[in-house]
């Protein structure tokens, strides 16, 4: 007779076990002796298995659950940020092209009345536009499209805090504790140095174009009347574009203190960088020739130098001279999620095992 080995193919097609019947004294005797194993512990050991693998697979969907919670979880807080702004924008637009600028709409509630936005273009031809020019309004539908841009423009300009408060809600989770610190500092020079260079554009740079233009008028004897359109696109451009471009030097501050730039490659190449800023500076001024583009590009070489002096005191910061190498090994932090009790390493502001917000 063979051996154990080959009883695999003596089975009772009816219960699905091995038939004594047709196996030999040896066979017999291998078969009981293996029985109990095979009963016993193989099975044991089979339904392990199996539990390890489903318990294995329902880690890995409950994962892949949680991966795609979480991934909505984010999309449901931008989506609840966008629709704070939205409606911001909304109300804030809605109050300069609705809210009357003065109480003469109660004598006629149901006739024309000023509204908010009306005062503000008034202001705006007193402050800016000289004397002797006339405006006229070009085309028939041009008084609407400024009443509608102005509008929208401050309206943003309004909602700027709220825009500012609901961007920085958002990515707050993900900011460690020094890049939390340098965000006060870096939102309060953003704004003072826009509203520096809106005031220096609305004030003085604005004026000072179209007061430049008046002599070619009598050069080419020529009437001193312009659109409407083109008046108030120069005026509210300039003053955008001013107010941003005062605003580079704090992005350059930021850049070297995170140790991204170094004030060097300014000081060696002051050259060409200078001609590189008279450059931009010519390009984003509307009109007004080389006399208005100087007007813009003093004031920011002035800014530049500043921001130079200033980010060399956080390169001083950054130096450490006589400091001792230390030799031993960094030791880790570890936190814990406060959701899932995973380990995070460091004050990240998300868990990557569960992927959510600790804030």
């Amino acid at each position: 007779m063979g051996s154990f080995n080959g009883l695999s193919g003596v089975r009772n097609t009816h219960n699905n076990d091995y038939d004594d019947s047709l196996a030999g004294p040896e066979d017999t005797m291998a078969l009981q002796e293996r029985r109990p194993t095979l009963g016993i512990f193989g099975v044991s050991s089979i339904i392990s298995a199996h539990l390890q693998s489903a318990v294995h697979h329902l880690s890995d969907s409950n994962t892949e659950q949680e991966r795609a919670s979480t991934m909505w979880e984010h999309l449901n807080e931008l989506a609840k940020r966008l629709k704070i702004v939205l409606y911001s924008l909304f109300l804030t637009t809605t109050l300069f092209m609705v809210f009357p600028a003065n109480t003469s709409f109660l004598s006629n509630p149901l006739g024309f009345y000023d509204p908010l936005i009306a005062l503000v273009l008034h202001q705006i031809v007193q402050d800016v536009l000289p004397s002797g020019i006339q405006l006229i309004a070009g085309e028939f539908t041009a008084p609407l499209e400024i009443y509608l841009i102005a509008s929208v423009l401050l309206g943003v300009a309004a909602s700027t805090p709220v825009i500012a408060y609901e961007v920085y809600r958002y990515i707050d989770p993900a900011l460690y504790p020094e890049e939390r610190r340098a965000v006060y500092p870096f939102v309060t020079s953003f704004t003072i140095l826009f509203l520096l260079g809106a005031v220096f554009a609305y004030k003085v740079l604005a004026p000072f174009m179209l007061w430049a233009m008046i002599p070619f008028f009598r050069l080419t004897s020529a009437v001193p009347i312009i659109y409407v359109m083109d008046f108030y696109n120069l005026v509210l451009v300039t003053v955008l574009v001013a107010g941003f471009a005062f605003t580079l030097p704090v992005f350059f501050v930021l850049l070297v203190k995170f140790g991204i730039l170094r004030t060097s490659y300014v000081t060696t190449r002051r050259r060409y960088i200078y001609a590189a800023l008279y450059i931009v500076t010519a390009v984003i001024t509307p009109d007004g020739g080389p006399v208005a583009d100087l007007a813009l590009f003093v004031p920011m070489l002035i800014l530049l130098e500043l921001s130079v002096l200033i980010g060399k005191r956080y390169e001083k910061d950054d130096v450490r001279p006589n400091r001792p190498i230390s030799t031993q090994p960094t030791k880790l932090v570890y936190l814990k999620c406060k959701f899932c009790g995973g380990l995070m390493h460091g004050p990240s502001g998300f868990c990557p095992t569960c992927g959510k917000a600790q804030v």
